[in-house]
């Protein structure tokens, strides 16, 4: 039935697993995240060591701690960028199920660690923050029903998605957590669009949103300081984000050099939200606008696969997982310089954090499966047939 309707595909019978991969992966991709890392662990060396010696730890206990996260990291993109779009799809749901269950159960069983918000779980050795697993699956999951809505006679997918999406939304803002919960809004609207949502349900959208964040000043103080604070026309030198201005402004272009930044001994999470601000002061601008193209690099190559790609649920999946992950670098980084109010979201792949970096080589490698070069997913083989014709 395939070879009717599309065409005949000449597979390579009996092709290892290992060299099919490798010919069909985005290399590109994966070196830029790969690089990442690799700047995440350098600025890690600077940026963790005071808060070990203020725990009492050696100086690079938390860069050790980095690199074992981010191993496994790593192992699981490239794990998960080896399977089949349909096995992505079924272990997506699955890890969202679970996630979504142990997001439903933080109030009773999880903790803030003093800062405020109930995200984390304690597990002794380490903490787990579930909303991180919570957004690829949810992508995955939320692409999954909109495909299906387009099928003949399918189920209201979208609707279906939307009240998932409204559902996560709700849970995320009591911890609070209104960082994490823009963010998978903005990951459901994207999709949405992509699958052909009118502009006028889009503008609805945003207008809720709108009415949604007035109602969480008015009665969220969490909420209300963050945003006073990102509209106060003078920055508190003595903040976060006072010291985290001040250190890209010193940096300059080149920066003062390596080991010779401040901000670190003055922020206390110069190793996570902040870490860009370590980058900007002791690199200077030069190594920013890498990141910054690395970021990029990955998001555009992406996106430019997908285009070509006619299976409605890779495309919105593959969609939502590129550009939240490109739009979560971009508040972390546009929380540094002030263009937005402080979220509390770490940097893919660069900012400290078992959780987040873990979660992003799961992202990562659903995106790099989704993008992998199929001949029978390109919209060119249809074009070409009918040429041929």
């Amino acid at each position: 039935m395939t070879a009717m309707a599309h065409g005949t595909v000449h597979f390579q019978d009996g092709e290892p697993i290992l060299p099919k991969w490798w010919r069909t992966v985005d290399r590109w991709a994966m070196s830029c995240v790969l690089m990442l890392f690799g700047i995440g662990l350098l600025l890690g060396l600077a940026a963790s060591v005071p808060l070990a010696e203020r725990n009492g730890f050696q100086p690079f206990h938390y860069v050790q701690r980095q690199a074992f996260f981010g191993g496994l990291a790593i192992v699981a993109m490239v794990l998960t960028s080896m399977m089949s779009p349909v096995v992505v799809r079924r272990l997506a749901v699955l890890g969202f199920i679970v996630s979504f269950i142990a997001l439903a159960l933080l109030p009773f069983f999880g903790t803030d660690f003093g800062k405020g918000a109930v995200r984390w779980y304690s597990l002794g050795f380490a903490s787990l923050q579930p909303s991180e697993f919570l957004k690829p699956g949810f992508v995955v999951a939320a692409a999954w029903m909109m495909a299906a809505s387009q099928e003949i006679n399918g189920p209201p997918g979208k609707a279906w998605s939307f009240a998932l999406c409204i559902s996560i939304v709700l849970m995320l803002a009591l911890q609070p957590d209104f960082g994490q919960a823009c963010l998978v809004l903005f990951g459901w609207g994207v999709m949405y669009f992509v699958s052909g949502a009118p502009m006028i349900l889009l503008v609805g959208m945003a207008a809720m949103v709108v009415i949604a964040g007035t109602v969480a000043y008015a009665n969220s103080e969490h909420f209300a300081r963050r945003i006073d604070g990102f509209l106060s026309p003078e920055v508190d030198p003595t903040t976060q984000l006072g010291y985290a201005t001040n250190a890209i402004r010193e940096g300059g272009l080149f920066g003062v050099g390596v080991g010779e930044g401040q901000v670190k001994w003055s922020l206390p999470d110069a190793h996570t939200d902040f870490i860009i601000a370590v980058a900007a002061e002791e690199y200077g601008l030069v190594l920013v606008l890498c990141i910054i193209a690395l970021y990029t690099g990955v998001v555009v190559r992406s996106l430019l696969r997908l285009v070509r790609e006619r299976d409605p649920f890779i495309r919105l999946a593959g969609t939502g997982l590129a550009c939240m992950f490109g739009v979560q670098a971009m508040i972390n980084m546009g929380v540094a310089v002030r263009l937005l109010p402080a979220k509390g979201m770490t940097l893919p792949f660069v900012s400290y954090g078992g959780s987040s970096v873990i979660a992003s080589g799961i992202a990562v490698g659903m995106l790099l499966a989704f993008t992998r070069t199929r001949p029978q997913g390109e919209l060119s083989d249809i074009l070409g047939r009918t040429r041929v014709r």
